[in-house]
């Protein structure tokens, strides 16, 4: 073991961490043991100290990858609630209100497909059976009713009405 303070040092240095730095040395001196017919030539500190560098950049994406960071300890036992604040909510409940009208004011047969395909993530063939129609016209009535709807949306976001086609 004679390069495990020069490896700790490196992951100390790395991490910026002594628990941390802890965890990527018993790691690389695992990986180290474990791999240890692979050291070609006499530099096994330099070895070592790829493990560690190879070891932290493991740790560091696995940490990126979980999207939960590490609470503070005063909340580490109360967990936030996950009801969202009364103005979040609001506005949830606004965009469905307008959302809802906007689809109110399309026509029968682009809303129709529309919901199926959106909503209840039915396929154009699928579709096509329940409307008891053929696939091409599923599909360009859903390409005439996303275009109403957002024609809609940019309308009622500009403020200025215009003349619907």
């Amino acid at each position: 073991m004679p390069h495990l303070d020069a490896a700790y040092r490196f992951a100390r240095w790395l991490t910026r961490s002594s628990a941390d730095a802890e965890d990527i040395v018993q790691e690389a001196m695992l990986r180290a043991f474990r791999g240890f017919e692979g050291l070609r030539g006499t530099d096994a500190k330099g070895w070592l100290l790829a493990i560690v560098r190879n070891c932290h950049a493991t740790a560091l994406k696995q940490r990126l990858r979980s999207a939960a960071a590490p609470l503070p300890p005063e909340t580490q036992f109360d967990p936030p609630s996950s009801a969202p604040d009364p103005q979040a909510a609001s506005i949830d409940q606004d965009e469905r209100r307008r959302l809802d009208r906007l689809l109110a004011a399309l026509p029968q047969e682009h809303r129709e497909v529309l919901l199926l395909r959106e909503l209840e993530d039915m396929s154009y063939r699928e579709i096509a059976a329940v409307t008891q129609v053929p696939i091409g016209t599923v599909m360009s009535r859903l390409a005439r009713a996303r275009a109403a709807l957002r024609g809609k949306y940019l309308e009622e976001e500009a403020g200025a009405p215009r003349a619907v086609r």
